[in-house]
Order: structure tokens, then C-alpha cells, then sequence
């Protein structure tokens, strides 16, 4: 590949693995959620999140060329050669915890997509035009609950400021930008995630704010999802979402 189909590749993995994983994640609470419209509301959320990965994952097929589709690189890749943000990859934890989770990076893929959907690239263009109404959904459900549980009562409050305080490391590897989306960037192809930060962190402010919880004030960012450095808990993930697939190879149905 040259240089600029192989940030164009690195760039769709980026998208398309923090979809995926992030959607694995939710789908673990099928059969969980604190109550039955919420079970369904974070598996719709979820399929959602796959939805798009299927999109992303398969245009990044087509730009590595190499005969590769969606199935391939979700099921026949090991941790090292994902590029999921860690945040998305962090366990649940109880329901407070996933609505933070869900919540920071809903921020930031709102942003991201709403920018992207003006790119010179039509195919992600196109993808990044559906997502937008999605994420919007996304935003709105995961702040309402950031409000009702952050300015509720004594326990949840501490919950949801648990929460932010544990997950806030991770979300600087939201913003990690490399030289080929640089690259990217300057043909009008790729937004370069670093320039999101201060809006993002404007929001999240806002709406913290409004349910009586304190950001971080921490500037500690635990990175390295873009050079595939991750946490345990990916390992974990893939050997539930890559089983069928690893024991019988090939198998189609």
C-alpha cells in the first residue's frame, strides 16, 4: 500500500474497531439493564454501533485491497492489530460506570462525525452521514442519564463520580492524532481527532456540570490504541467475540 492507503486503512480500523468493541460492550447488558426499556434501548445503541462497523470495517477491506471483508478483519485479527480506543474496551462495571463510558465517547463521535460527513472521501462521507443521526440519539439518551444519575440521589451520585474518576485516563486516547490522519486531513479526506478535544471537553464539562459531578481535573492519558497497545480487557472481548469463528474456522451458515 502507499502512504496515504495506508493511513486511509489505519484510519477505517480506527473507526470501525471503536464501533464494534463499544457495541460488544452493550450487548453484554442484553438480558441486564435496570429495567426493560433500557435493556432494549442499549441493545438498539449497540446495533447501532455495529451497524456502522460493518460499513466501516468493509470500506477499510476495500481500501487494504487484499481480499480482506468485514467478517475477516472483526473475527481473524489478534489485539495487537485492533485500533479501538481503550475507552471503548473498559468493562462495564455496574450501570453507572456504562453510562459514562457511553456518554464520553458518544461526545466525541457526535463531533467526529458530524465533520466527517463533509469529506472529500464519498464512500466514508456517506457512512459518516448516517452515523450523525445515531450519534445525536446516542447523545441525547446517554446525557439524560448522566443528569438523572449524577444529580439523583447520595449512592448514584457517587457511582457516576466514580466513574468519570476511573475512566477519565482513557479518554485522552480519543484525541491520539497520528501522521498519516495529518496526511489524511490535508487531502480533505480524514478529521484529525486531536481537533476535537476542546470541544468535546466543553461538553463534557457542560452536562457534568448540570449533574453535579466533577471532571477530573487529572491531565494523566493512558494511549497507545494506534499503535495497538490496548488493555487486558481486549483480550477478554475477542475471545467471546472471535470463538465461533476461531473453533470452526470458515464454517459459514
Amino acid at each position: 500500500m502507499d502512504q496515504l492507503q495506508a493511513a486511509k486503512f489505519d484510519y477505517c480500523l480506527m473507526l470501525g474497531d471503536s464501533a464494534l468493541i463499544l457495541g460488544h460492550r452493550l450487548s453484554e447488558w442484553c438480558g441486564h439493564g435496570p429495567v426493560l426499556e433500557e435493556d432494549i434501548a442499549m441493545i438498539n445503541v449497540a446495533l447501532d454501533l455495529v451497524g456502522l462497523s460493518r460499513n466501516l470495517l468493509s470500506y477499510a477491506g476495500e481500501v487494504e485491497g487484499k481480499g480482506r471483508d468485514e467478517d475477516q478483519l472483526a473475527y481473524l485479527r489478534d489485539a495487537k492489530d485492533y485500533r479501538n480506543h481503550l475507552l471503548v474496551e473498559q468493562d462495564n462495571g455496574d450501570f453507572g460506570k456504562t453510562v459514562v463510558r457511553q456518554f464520553l465517547f458518544d461526545v466525541y463521535a457526535q463531533l467526529l462525525y458530524k465533520r466527517l460527513s463533509e469529506s472529500k472521501d464519498e464512500q466514508l462521507a456517506a457512512i459518516a452521514a448516517k452515523a450523525v443521526k445515531e450519534m445525536d440519539y446516542h447523545v441525547r439518551h446517554s446525557s439524560q442519564w448522566m443528569l438523572r444519575l449524577g444529580d439523583g440521589t447520595a449512592e448514584s451520585h457517587e457511582r457516576m463520580q466514580n466513574a468519570l474518576d476511573d475512566l477519565w485516563m482513557y479518554t485522552g486516547d480519543l484525541f491520539a492524532t497520528t501522521d498519516g490522519d495529518r496526511l489524511l486531513e490535508a487531502q480533505g479526506v480524514a478529521v484529525c481527532p486531536d481537533a476535537l478535544q476542546a470541544e468535546w471537553l466543553k461538553t463534557v464539562t457542560e452536562i457534568c456540570h448540570q449533574a453535579t459531578l466533577v471532571v477530573p481535573a487529572s491531565a494523566y492519558a493512558l494511549k497507545g490504541s494506534r499503535e495497538g497497545r490496548h488493555t487486558e480487557q481486549l483480550g477478554f472481548i475477542l475471545a467471546d467475540l472471535q470463538f465461533v469463528q476461531r473453533a470452526y474456522p470458515g464454517n459459514q451458515w
